[in-house]
This record gives structure tokens, C-alpha cells and sequence, in this order.
């Protein structure tokens, strides 16, 4: 079976690998719309990838779940987190394509702190619109579950510097976090705040890696812009299933280059909502969820 499957339509080509359901290429007409990893080997960053059964992180891989506490592995060490969920290393098996579309699904657990079941499928749809994803969660045990969900890219507005992309997105709080662990304190408001990006404004030198939500939803969809002073860039939409949004710059420590593309993450929930329960989804047995969101060209 081949271990990734392409997608054109309307001078779109989108590559999306088995191994974490994860979008590898997305391009409009040659341009790069997120940062692309190389076919085979690890998926650097999480770049593309499904993350559920939860985005962002668990604090210490610990959480309680009706009553009973559970200890998911850590797979952040140097956070002391359990990080992006568990289905990103698996490999997701076709269940149906064309030239269009296709959809993936695993399943998820029973599994060290995990102990419950959930079928995910993923399907992605490529048009002159651009890049449609959709992410369905069926409980398949006969117990209620926890749930969230996100996706990753690191979306890239042009070939101009991340600090000269000019970025646009409606929402006026975001989740104050702690600088070492980056696990949530409080929402405080955008106002004043380097993070209001209520108005297209260049990211400049601000390092991001935050939550945000109040995020303006019209006619049941959220936008964010980013473009390039050159003129291209890129788009991203979603639906009220993802009430908040991660928006990170990409920061690395020297020598390893940074600031490469943009991660724009629509999330159901917070970081570590497997603990503070806020947004967090209760699948009851056979029960589904579904998310979606979409990405294109400007």
C-alpha cells in the first residue's frame, strides 16, 4: 500500500502521508503554502499532523476522567507533557479515494492512559476553493471518552521573513501561559497586547506560541489571513467545533533555523483541557464529533 497519496484540482496539489494522516505538501500553482517535509522518515514538528485525542499538551501526562486518574506517557521531557495526542505516529489506512478526495481513518486505544476507543477518520477534499479537511470521531467502546482535536501546518504566506508576513485574525483574548512549561494560567484580553491581531499588522519580532479564543465566527466560520509584503499568501477557515486557536512562530534555539512558517492549530479545547475540563468533549458510547477546517491560496 503506498504510504502517501496526492491530490490536484484547480491548481492545488495536496500530498498527505498514512503515517499520521499528516499533510506533507500543500501547494497552489507551484508556491508552497505550508512547510513541506521530506517523503519517509519522522515528521519534523508535527508538521501536518492529526493531533487528538487532544491538542497542545497534558500537564505531567497526568489527568482524572470520571473519577479515575491517568497517566498518559510523556513525550515532551523537556515540558513534562504528553504532547499532541496519540495518533500522530500511527499509520492511518485508506478507506476511500478519487482525484479529489480521500479519507483515512486509525483507531485509536485502548492504550496506556488512554483507556478507551475511538475510530478516526480523516477526509480531505481538494476544489478551486482549495484544501477542505474534516476530522470524525466515533467512540467505539461502550464507556464515555475524552476528546479534542487540531490540526498542524505551519502555514507560509511567501518568501519573504515570517517578522514582514502581515497576519489577520479575529479574536480578543488569548490563554496566558508559563514561560517554561507553557501549561495555561489565565485568558487575558488582546487589548494593548502584542498579540492583537484583530487588524492586519506585520508579526514583527513577537514570539507566539498561545493559545487564543472570543474568536469572531460569521455565518459559522473563523478566517485567518497571512500574507506576504510581495503580495502572495494564504488562508485558513473553520467551523464553531474549534473554539480556539494556537498560533505559534516557529521560535527555535540556535543553531536549528526558525521562525520557517507560521502553526496555525483551530482547536476544540485549550492546552491541558484534559485536566481543567474547559471546552473538553465527552463522547458518550457511539457518539461522534466532527471538526473542520480549510486552507488556500491568496
Amino acid at each position: 500500500m503506498s504510504t502517501e497519496f496526492t491530490l490536484s484540482a484547480g491548481g492545488y496539489t495536496a500530498v498527505v502521508t498514512a503515517r499520521a494522516a499528516a499533510l506533507r505538501i500543500l501547494q497552489f500553482e507551484g508556491r508552497d503554502l505550508v512547510v513541506p517535509f521530506p517523503e519517509g522518515g519522522p515528521i519534523p514538528d508535527y508538521r501536518g499532523i492529526i493531533a487528538a485525542p487532544w491538542p497542545n499538551r497534558i500537564a505531567d501526562g497526568k489527568y482524572s476522567f470520571d473519577g479515575v486518574e491517568h497517566h498518559l506517557p510523556v513525550n515532551e521531557p523537556e515540558r513534562e507533557t504528553a504532547l499532541h495526542g496519540l495518533a500522530f505516529p500511527l499509520d492511518w489506512t485508506l478507506k476511500e479515494s478519487d482525484a479529489g478526495s480521500l479519507t483515512l481513518t486509525c483507531t485509536v486505544g485502548p492504550t496506556a492512559g488512554y483507556p478507551f476507543v475511538l475510530e478516526l477518520g480523516a477526509q480531505y477534499t481538494l476544489d478551486d476553493a482549495g484544501l477542505h479537511t474534516s476530522v470524525t470521531a466515533r467512540n467505539a467502546a461502550d464507556v464515555a471518552a475524552p476528546y479534542g482535536v487540531c490540526p498542524h501546518p505551519y502555514l507560509v504566506a511567501g518568501s519573504s521573513p515570517l517578522d514582514e508576513w502581515l497576519l489577520e485574525f479575529s479574536a480578543d483574548s488569548f490563554l496566558d501561559v508559563t514561560p517554561d512549561r507553557l501549561l495555561p494560567i489565565g485568558v487575558l484580553p488582546v487589548d494593548g497586547h502584542a498579540f492583537d491581531f484583530r487588524s492586519a499588522r506585520a508579526i514583527g519580532s513577537t514570539e507566539i506560541d498561545h493559545a487564543f479564543t472570543g474568536i469572531t465566527f460569521d455565518g459559522g466560520l473563523a478566517r485567518l489571513s497571512v500574507r506576504d509584503p510581495a503580495g502572495t499568501g494564504v488562508g485558513m477557515s473553520w467551523d464553531e467545533s474549534c473554539p480556539w486557536l494556537q498560533i505559534h512562530t516557529a521560535d527555535k534555539p540556535d543553531p536549528i533555523p526558525g521562525r520557517i512558517g507560521l502553526a496555525v492549530e483551530p482547536m476544540t479545547c485549550p492546552p491541558d483541557a484534559f485536566n481543567s475540563g474547559t471546552d473538553l468533549i465527552r463522547l458518550e458510547p457511539g457518539a461522534s464529533h466532527k471538526a473542520s477546517w480549510s486552507m488556500y491560496a491568496l
